[in-house]
């Protein structure tokens, strides 16, 4: 395969950047090649078309770049925290807050994903990564007795919900940071383990 140049691999990454704009705002179904290009500043769909195979080729560049864009604002903070409690806490406080960082990289994924059935790698992926989380969490004695998949399932659906419904309404940084905060709280609280003796409350 021919490698690309510095000027093919630039106007690449714009065609992409204009793609993900344009599902953001009108979403897939209404993101053709022609709006796309118009976005971009290009004076025609040839160069759309020059650059990748079809609109599937595209939607893959588009979801590879989002996946890259989300990674590089959450992994770091997720790196950064130590122990499995303070892991889930970076999780869902970096999750709700690449909202209001990636905007429109958030939207597009999820209107992707809705109505393209578009693969992602990482989102595919969550589950698997968090039940094996909570199972590594329980056997260090820091997670509760529950049902690791079901617990992991919860947290997949409900924060992906939460992140959904705060990207739809525009919520602002502040409010993210304290829904994030919220959103925490609850699961640190929900997979907490059960104090001994004592009585039920």
């Amino acid at each position: 395969m021919r490698a690309r140049t510095f000027t093919e691999s630039g106007r690449r990454a714009q065609i992409v950047r204009a793609a993900i704009e344009v599902i953001a705002e009108a979403g897939y179904l209404n993101a053709s090649f022609s709006r796309i290009a118009k976005h971009a500043g290009l004076s025609s769909t040839g160069m759309i078309s020059y650059h990748f195979a079809g609109k599937d080729d595209l939607l893959k560049a588009c979801v590879a770049e989002i996946e890259e864009v989300t990674w590089a604002f959450m992994q770091p903070r997720i790196d950064a925290a130590d122990g499995h409690v303070a892991q889930m806490r970076a999780h869902v406080e970096a999750n709700v807050e690449l909202v209001g960082e990636h905007p429109a990289e958030v939207r597009a994924l999820i209107d992707l994903v809705k109505n393209a059935g578009a693969q992602s790698a990482a989102v595919n992926g969550r589950l698997a990564l968090f039940e094996e989380h909570f199972r590594s969490g329980q056997a260090a004695g820091v997670f509760g007795a529950f049902d690791a998949r079901i617990a992991a399932l919860s947290f997949t659906y409900g924060l992906d919900a939460v992140v959904a419904t705060a990207a739809a309404a525009g919520t602002g940084p502040e409010e993210l940071r304290r829904i994030g905060r919220e959103l925490a709280d609850l699961y640190v609280r929900a997979t907490a383990p059960q104090p001994t003796g004592g009585t039920e409350r």
